[in-house]
């Protein structure tokens, strides 16, 4: 990936300080199914704001109302200070847009399909060239260019459309799981793509189902379940809310179980959790190192031989599971909560 997008163009008459996205109370229903019950959220400018939630959540819903794309039916947004519903035209001029599935034309080449964004964009021919060659560039997509995009892989596709939501350089930019499908290494190539987008200026609201994405990008984080946002704040405020930190020592011999539970339950702060299957003993802690140290010369006192020794942070997966009551990639009871 090379070249440089550029710094994102001030809005006129938008104060720099206001949120770049603001909802209060967003709410949605197709037919019988309630999708939304109430969504507050408020992204700040220049950031990566993750929503997440399992499928059903609400996710895809909300960034479709904050994208001009469904009208809520009760609450207000606004995009950049301008009402979604009242001023859909302006706000569309403002955004970036790339779906859970890739919008590109397969039939049309890598570089056919951005000069047709360019154009749909407002862009003159010849700006629209320019554009495409500088994003492709970007992209890593110049030596597959002049190829129909229906040969490229799935990591190019997600590229190709990304660059396809840029071409007007928007100052905001919603990815609605843009990683879903990916492999491994596609996937880390996505990620350093939105985060050079940060970087350079762009407010990025990002949904996921991956755990480990928001962690990685969000500087904040919505967790959102049945329509309704449960959570919010710092990927760290918000493992706070699990709890501090756990010590754990896993022993090469179960029948050592019994005495290093001993020993973990002489620094816990909480209850002490053995997993036999894994040989390991758990237990929150409210001085991690010291309790580590304590941990670590009364199992070597006793002789207990072990394949690992440490402190655990609560991961966004424990921070998920504790605030619902099931993973993220378990939808559990969602099924009457709408396209979403």
């Amino acid at each position: 990936m090379r070249g440089d997008i550029g710094k994102v163009p001030a809005v006129m008459g938008c104060s720099t300080t206001s949120p770049a996205v603001e909802a209060v109370g967003i709410m949605k229903a197709f037919g019988k199914t309630v999708a939304l019950r109430g969504v507050d959220l408020s992204v700040p400018r220049g950031s990566v704001y993750g929503l997440l939630g399992p499928n059903g959540a609400g996710k895809s819903t909300t960034v479709r109302i904050l994208a001009t794309l469904v009208r809520a039916d009760a609450g207000t947004a606004l995009v950049d200070g301008l009402d979604v519903a009242r001023e859909a035209a302006a706000v569309r001029e403002r955004i970036g847009l790339a779906g859970q599935f890739a919008a590109v034309d397969e039939y049309l080449t890598g570089r056919e399909n951005l000069v047709m964004f360019g154009r749909l964009s407002g862009l003159s021919t010849r700006a629209a060239r320019a554009r495409a060659e500088e994003l492709l560039d970007r992209f890593d997509l110049t030596d597959a260019a002049d190829r129909p995009s229906k040969g490229y892989s799935g990591g190019m596709r997600r590229r190709l459309d990304l660059a396809a939501s840029l071409t007007a350089n928007p100052p905001i930019l919603f990815l609605d799981e843009p990683t879903t499908g990916l492999d491994p290494r596609s996937r880390l190539t996505m990620w350093g793509v939105i985060q050079e987008l940060a970087a350079d200026g762009t407010t990025v609201l990002l949904t996921t189902q991956y755990l480990e994405e928001a962690d990685r990008l969000a500087g904040r984080v919505a967790v959102i379940d049945h329509g309704v946002v449960i959570a919010e704040g710092t990927p760290a405020a918000l493992k706070s809310r699990v709890g501090g930190e756990a010590l754990e020592v896993a022993v090469v011999d179960p029948a050592d179980l019994p005495r290093a539970r001993a020993i973990v339950a002489a620094v816990a702060t909480d209850e002490v959790f053995v997993e036999a299957d894994r040989r390991r003993v758990r237990a929150a802690v409210s001085d991690g190192p010291i309790a580590l140290s304590r941990v670590a010369a009364e199992v070597a006192a006793q002789g207990i031989p072990t394949e690992a020794l440490g402190l655990h942070r609560p991961t966004l997966d424990e921070v998920f599971l504790a605030l619902t009551g099931h993973t993220a990639e378990d939808p559990g009871d969602i099924g009457t909560d709408g396209p979403a």
